[in-house]
């Protein structure tokens, strides 16, 4: 027999009256990604990480880093920060300074010897994978984590690739790099270096000893400005003198550099040269705003002593002789075009000008060599052709990293690396696609109560003083101190993932809000659907959803 409804005042329970039948919409708890997860190359679980640097939980933030990324001290020295201008609290004051704290993470687990948890081999496929550069060395750690045996195959005597022999050590030192290189092959990956894979002979001879094959040789192959002649002495290659001055040699050049180019290979030539003492100009196409070279990197060479002029193209170069080289420039309005990589230029009438130099350094990008796949693969322009699970066209043949993208970047590569040895696991599983993150709407900062954020300037990291870097290969970047890097994680709004901040049960006027081991529910039978709960929340992790 049901109890009847008590009268409006009472002591007795008030249970019998399920307002829940009032509603329209009710409450749910979602994990939404947030927007610098979707904007991060890896797919990285950010607001979580930054949540245990918050709670003082360091190697907990390691951890949930590295499920993602075996390299944190790395990216957090030269990402390109994809990541932070998504992010929601730039729309409040100043997004979170995310390589910062992935930085300070990264180089706590080197200073602290923290090791990946070993993984037996538990799978009997073998897999291959050609090229020791960022994407490959992401393959083979999570191949390894997954279970498989894996061999990495590498021309150069060294891995790291790009991360090795491009990038100058004030923005990378390399004790760093290897330190984390070291602690993937710990996992128990077998390297051959030394040994180039160029031939269809020898992937074909890879496929019959491995189950799966992984290619990531990046890109080697220097564009070309046809106004040059390269088989002058005083043309260099950008990529041959970032190699030589990271080896500790410097090519032989004369006082005046010119640097041609806008991106980050341009500026790491441009202050290496500074370094040596070298009077340096950079041209680059693009005005100093569109520079595809990162805004921060651009400020620091000026501020080192180079002078950059953007927005110009070279005509022509005078070789004369004892009085040095004359470069004959215009300037140029630049438009970039709709896929990376394609521009169009337009010369300005009636500015030419003249620059003087001994030295030119092109520093305008490179393409991976496919010379030795045209008749294995299936190529496209100067990339090879994959599918949405980086298959190419010869079962068994996976592609990734520069050698399928324009994107240049690093992290690009590593994400590369893992969604590569998710797809190999499913090949040889026969295993169905993954959840898809991006799929979800994104939170906004419209479903984040502000309220509970105030206001707070954005961490900024100190730099070496311009005047004793120039004379130094030691890091220009210093890292943040510990102060500095609990209050930048206190202002993450954490988008998305719910704190178990109770705000949703204190405000529950009809008391619908449990509490639960991992979270909280919702009691449906009286939950009337006001939306306090939605809009008291901090991060944006409950939503209201329609009835029917």
């Amino acid at each position: 027999m049901n109890e009847p409804a008590p009268a409006i005042w009472t002591t007795k329970t008030t249970e019998v009256v399920k307002t829940g039948s009032w509603r329209v919409a009710l409450p749910a708890y979602v994990n939404p990604p947030a927007p610098c997860r979707n904007a991060c190359p890896v797919d990285g679980d950010i607001a979580v990480w930054i949540r245990h640097i918050e709670s003082q939980a360091y190697r907990d933030a390691w951890l949930t880093l590295i499920d993602n990324n075996p390299f944190p001290a790395v990216t957090g020295r030269i990402c390109h920060r994809p990541c932070e201008s998504p992010c929601n609290r730039g729309r409040l004051d100043e997004p979170i300074a995310i390589r910062s704290l992935e930085r300070f993470v990264g180089d706590m687990a080197l200073e602290q010897g923290w090791a990946f948890p070993g993984t037996p081999v538990s799978k009997e496929e073998t897999i291959a994978i050609v090229g020791g550069g960022p994407a490959g060395l992401a393959a083979a750690f999570h191949l390894r984590r997954m279970g498989y045996a894996v061999t990495l195959i590498e021309a150069q005597p060294e891995l790291g690739g790009v991360m090795r022999y491009g990038i100058p050590p004030y923005r990378l030192p390399k004790n760093i790099l290897d330190a984390e290189i070291q602690r993937i092959l710990e996992l128990g990956v077998d390297v051959r270096t030394n040994t180039r894979i160029s031939t269809r002979a020898d992937f074909e001879n890879l496929r019959s000893e491995f189950a799966a094959v992984y290619i990531a040789t990046g890109a080697t192959v220097p564009k070309r400005l046809p106004q040059l002649d390269y088989s002058q002495p005083w043309v260099i290659e950008s990529a041959a003198y970032l190699e030589q001055t990271n080896a500790g040699d410097h090519p032989q050049c004369g006082a005046h550099i010119v640097v041609i180019g806008g991106g980050s290979a341009a500026m790491d030539v441009a202050r290496t040269a500074r370094r040596h003492g070298k009077v340096v100009t950079v041209l680059s196409l693009e005005a100093e705003p569109a520079m595809p070279a990162q805004s921060d990197e651009v400020l620091e060479a000026k501020d080192e002593g180079i002078t950059l002029i953007a927005g110009a193209m070279l005509q022509s170069v005078s070789d004369r002789a004892q009085q040095g080289l004359q470069l004959t420039c215009i300037r140029v309005d630049f438009e970039a075009g709709a896929v990376p990589g394609e521009f169009h230029v337009t010369p300005i009438p009636d500015t030419t000008f003249t620059v003087d130099a001994d030295t030119i350094v092109p520093a305008i990008g490179q393409d991976p060599d496919i010379s030795g796949l045209h008749d294995l693969l299936e190529v496209e322009a100067a990339l090879v052709r994959i599918d949405g699970q980086q298959q190419t066209s010869l079962g068994g043949f996976f592609a990734g990293g520069d050698l399928v993208t324009m994107q240049r970047f690093v992290t690009v590569a590593f994400g590369f690396g893992k969604q590569a040895a998710t797809e190999i696991d499913r090949y040889l599983r026969s295993g169905t696609p993954a959840r898809d993150l991006a799929a979800q709407p994104e939170v906004s900062i419209d479903v984040i109560n502000t309220h509970y954020h105030p206001r707070a300037s954005r961490a900024v990291p100190q730099l070496v003083p311009a005047t004793e870097r120039q004379a130094s290969f030691g890091e220009v970047e210093l890292e943040l101190p510990l102060s500095e890097v609990l209050a930048e994680s206190q202002r993450c709004f954490s988008c998305g993932n719910c704190t178990f901040c109770d705000n949703c049960f204190y405000y529950c006027p009809d008391m619908a809000i449990n509490r639960e081991k991992n979270g909280y529910s919702v009691n449906d039978d009286y939950c009337k659907g006001c939306g306090l709960c939605v809009r008291e929340c901090p991060t944006g992790s409950i939503i209201m959803r329609a009835e029917t």
